[in-house]
């Protein structure tokens, strides 16, 4: 059996520890993107092309939208598929899955896009109850077994009106049902405090409250970016959004 000795054992530990350091402080190569309620990843579909021209690869994660424990499952998989260091980025609801699963080593930085970033111990639903429900809220429509939908009327008017019908239309075929528990499941953990943080207030948001989103970038101390944008600013704003992403991976 090798023996190492002690003094070359300290050496290699040290060579260990040096090449992992770099590794989290290096350029990302990956990003993991997380889509949020009623949606799924074809929401980054306008992303996707400009990080992967940036030199960038990209894993879309296709949540379950049952629970906040599955998301992160789901994410974190992800994250460990991913060649590292990565990015890791949600939208919406995928703010507070992003929040828990953001913790791992391997991610380098962190951006929300028009998404809940809540604090260790909160839920969504804590985070929206500070600030006046929307009307938006109205459309919601919960079926027999506790999962959500927007009505087509709710996509086109508030969760994405700055798209073209076409794009609405088919916003409202693909959404993803959403479990109600998911709005008051708590994270345990609050990635937005140990990482580097990029923030995406969309100022049309009909969806979560523009003014949330902007306590919210104040609050992580992040790099913030104010779009024009409807809930869905990777779609009517991906060119912003890209650019925000890619300099989170520098």
């Amino acid at each position: 059996m090798l023996k190492i000795l002690p003094f070359a054992a300290l050496m290699f530990s040290s060579i260990l520890l040096s090449t992992s350091a770099w590794a989290a402080d290096g350029p990302a190569k990956t990003v993991v993107l997380v889509h949020g309620a009623f949606a799924d990843g074809s929401s980054w579909q306008k992303v996707i092309p400009r990080l992967e021209k940036a030199g960038l690869k990209v894993i879309a994660v296709q949540n379950p939208l049952d629970s906040l424990e599955n998301d992160v499952s789901a994410t974190k998989r992800a994250i460990k598929s991913a060649e590292g260091p990565v990015v890791l980025v949600g939208h919406s609801w995928a703010g507070v899955v992003i929040t828990e699963a953001g913790t791992d080593p391997k991610v380098k930085s962190l951006v929300y896009v028009a998404a809940y970033a809540p604090d260790k111990g909160q839920s969504a639903e804590d985070v929206m109850s500070k600030y006046p429900q929307l009307e938006s809220r109205k459309e919601y429509m919960k079926d027999d077994n506790g999962f959500l939908r927007i009505s087509d009327q709710g996509i086109r008017k508030y969760f994405a009106a700055d798209l073209e019908p076409e794009a609405q239309i088919v916003i409202a075929a693909t959404q993803g049902p959403f479990h109600v528990r998911c709005i008051s499941a708590k994270v345990t953990e609050a990635a937005w405090r140990q990482k580097p943080t990029y923030m995406v207030v969309a100022t049309k948001d009909q969806i979560i409250s523009p003014q949330l989103e902007k306590d919210q970038a104040k609050a992580a101390n992040a790099k913030a970016i104010e779009i024009p944008s409807s809930h869905v600013a990777m779609i009517s704003h991906p060119k912003d959004v890209s650019q925000l992403i890619i300099e989170a991976a520098k």
